[in-house]
């Protein structure tokens, strides 16, 4: 199977994504993942000017040799740019291999682990009883596990609350980046002011006042985007023991991973963390010491497939559980790619889902589906999503940008 030509397509049906398409000389086509929120033109250059002319008329069967060719042959290793670029030209080649097969993906990584996989959604509100409603709406659609983010009192705006203000008024349901104004040609990313002192005295208020009104079985979830020190991380963990999270996730910036002995040393609360991260490298210490009990890498980040995959077996080595990062800033197909791997893999835990806009699905056509809390990758061969390129043409690119945090006095905080 010769690759015959190979395309990155920039499309924003609502907010941007990029996507590798390769086509084989046989006329299969694989789709693959390369977004990179807030730098979507940094990967499609990197693919177009760097990998694909290395790839051009290669043999699409050579997966494992291609992925080791795109990583080991450049000087300039990892990094999100290189990574999200290996990462789409290794999905599209799996979604390749699996329709030559003529059997859905996670055929070939093994077969079914499971019947579905379990999914979070996102419940927000700027207060408690917006977010108390919110968790109800998520029950009414299915969902038997849910992040809880709420507003900070004293603060306009809060990342992950979906009323929240972006900068422009928007909701952050499906694009929480800022885009340009009209007749501005590129934004500047949003300001939202922080307290982390704030944050720790609501936070716990917040989680038993769900708890009162939902019980002790539902799993709830918590995002701390990177905005704790270790020792205020490990204070929160121990205040949210009594509401038996099934995560704490990104206490502190990933990139140190030290930082999550400390955590550990304070509290029993489970830890997640990794959705920033883009190879099994990032993971060392944290794996060995068994420092984390989820990894949040995505597909879309992490190397594709082949990157994926030899995480989660290594983590598996540990007793450490998938939950792989899937927001709506991975695209469809990043989405199929991770729930080919969900139902494959011996340790799953659970899988962020957010389902994409209506726009997003008229231009990539999905064939997973959602019951009862699980997701399914669905029986198509392949990966199981197409690319509608005609619809995908008439959503061009739309420079956009996360917020930026700035505590009370204007320092730039993590987030």
């Amino acid at each position: 199977m010769r690759i015959k030509s190979a395309e990155v397509i920039v499309t924003s049906p609502g907010r941007n994504f990029v996507t590798l398409r390769i086509t084989t000389e046989d006329g299969l086509v694989g789709l693959g993942d390369a977004t990179l929120n807030g730098r979507e033109l940094a990967v499609r250059s990197y693919l177009e000017d760097h990998v694909l002319p290395l790839i051009a008329d290669g043999d699409a069967s050579r997966i494992e040799d291609t992925w080791q060719y795109l990583y080991r042959g450049a000087y300039w290793r990892r990094g999100p740019v290189t990574m999200a670029a290996i990462s789409a030209v290794d999905t599209a080649l799996w979604d390749i291999k699996a329709k030559a097969a003529g059997m859905p993906l996670y055929q070939l990584l093994g077969g079914a682990s499971r019947t579905g996989a379990l999914a979070y959604g996102h419940a927000s509100g700027r207060d408690v009883p917006e977010l108390l409603d919110s968790v109800r709406a998520h029950l009414e659609a299915g969902f038997r596990a849910i992040r809880i983010q709420t507003g900070i009192p004293g603060l306009d705006s809060v990342y992950g609350v979906a009323n929240s203000s972006a900068g422009g008024g928007e909701r952050y349901d499906y694009e929480p980046a800022r885009r340009a104004a009209s007749g501005s040609d590129r934004p500047l990313p949003a300001v939202e002011t922080w307290d982390t002192r704030a944050y720790l005295r609501h936070l716990p208020t917040v989680f038993e006042a769900v708890r009162a009104e939902f019980g002790p079985e539902l799993p709830l979830l918590h995002d701390g985007h990177h905005r704790m020190t270790p020792i205020e991380a490990a204070r929160l963990g121990k205040a949210l023991e009594p509401y038996d999270l099934f995560w704490l996730e990104d206490a502190t910036p990933g990139e140190d991973q030290a930082a999550l002995r400390l955590i550990r040393q304070h509290t029993t609360t489970p830890l997640a963390i990794g959705e920033v991260f883009n190879s099994v490298y990032d993971y060392t210490t944290l794996l060995h010491e068994r420092l984390i009990d989820n990894v949040r890498s995505a597909v879309t980040h992490a190397g594709g497939v082949t990157g994926m995959k030899k995480l989660l077996d290594l983590a598996g080595v540990y007793g450490i559980k998938s939950g792989m990062h899937g927001p709506t800033d991975n695209s469809p197909v990043g989405m199929a790619a991770a729930l080919h791997l969900d139902l494959a893999v011996h340790n799953f835990g659970i899988q962020e889902y957010m389902k994409h806009s209506e726009r997003t699905l008229d231009v990539f056509r999905t064939s997973y589906w959602f019951k009862d809390g699980l997701l399914h990758p669905s029986d198509t061969p392949g990966l199981g999503v197409d690319l509608d390129t005609e619809a995908a043409a008439r959503f061009p690119y739309q420079p956009a940008y996360l917020p930026v945090n700035r505590l009370r006095d204007g320092t730039v905080h993590d987030w």
